[in-house]
């Protein structure tokens, strides 16, 4: 790997066309930060930022195999290009309504998060045949929740809220509230935080 340092990016690419495979693994680790880079600066909803910078990797890949030098262009630039558009393009997927059922559900079988671990499915069941003490219980429980909710979130975000519990994308909320996209990003990020 050491003998790729001294090479540009474009005689790496052409060694790789003259049949050295071990071009592209090098590729793909030099530009690894700049991929964590934009990955950073994007969500992807109903994903974390480990699904974007492998999103970015597939780009870089992709930015591997097909560059063609006659473009006239560096690969440098042709890759930042390549991986734009496969993270772009995974988070207008991530936004379409068709997959809002995967990217939003919850396991009915997997263990909460709460001190007792019992599975959601459980829990469901026992609320099926509950007594109205409890059930009155649950609404002190859901009122105490809204209350921290209300404590704890600026105007701004429960607005954002508001907009994201009605089935809104931030591109929506953005453009209601008269904001930037990446500053409704930011409340949703930070609604998050306070919510955990």
């Amino acid at each position: 790997m050491n003998s790729y340092e001294n090479k540009s990016d474009e005689d790496l690419i052409r060694m790789m066309r003259d049949g050295d495979k071990k071009v592209v693994d090098y590729l793909m680790v030099k530009y690894k930060n700049l991929v964590r880079k934009k990955a950073k600066a994007l969500f992807l909803t109903g994903a974390d930022n480990d699904d974007l910078i492998q999103e970015g990797m597939i780009g870089l890949f992709k930015a591997v195999r097909d560059y063609q030098e006659e473009k006239e262009t560096t690969f440098y630039h042709f890759a930042e290009l390549c991986i734009n558009r496969q993270m772009y393009t995974a988070m207008e997927a991530s936004l379409r309504k068709k997959h809002v059922p995967l990217n939003t559900y919850i396991s009915l079988y997997e263990e909460s998060e709460g001190d007792e671990k019992v599975p959601l499915a459980e829990v469901l069941q026992s609320l099926s045949g509950s007594n109205p003490e409890d059930v009155l219980i649950d609404r002190e429980n859901v009122e105490a929740f809204r209350k921290k909710i209300d404590q704890q979130l600026s105007d701004m975000e429960k607005q954002v809220l508001a907009f994201t519990l009605q089935g809104m994308d931030y591109q929506q909320i953005a453009q209601i509230m008269e904001k930037q996209p990446k500053s409704i990003d930011n409340a949703l990020q930070r609604i998050k935080g306070k919510l955990k």
